[in-house]
């Protein structure tokens, strides 16, 4: 069974709209940019608390995650 790719477009968007730069958003999510880069480009996946983070950080609504997270990339 292929891996699932998700498609981090929305995501990318959000963070430069409220952080600037990925830069600043790792800062503030605590990991590093190498862990970032690995979670955008598909070779590691954000955590539950990640996610939970990024949604105050981001301020995306609850009900608005699924389009940021979890798009699959076609």
């Amino acid at each position: 069974m292929p891996k699932v790719q998700f498609d981090y477009s929305k995501l990318l968007g959000r963070i430069k709209e409220k952080c600037g730069s990925q830069r600043e958003f790792s800062k503030a999510l605590g990991i590093s940019e190498t862990s970032m880069s690995a979670k955008l480009t598909g070779r590691a996946f954000f955590t539950q608390q990640e996610i939970e983070r990024s949604k105050k950080i981001l301020d995306i609504e609850p009900g608005k995650v699924s389009s940021y997270f979890f798009t699959e990339r076609v």
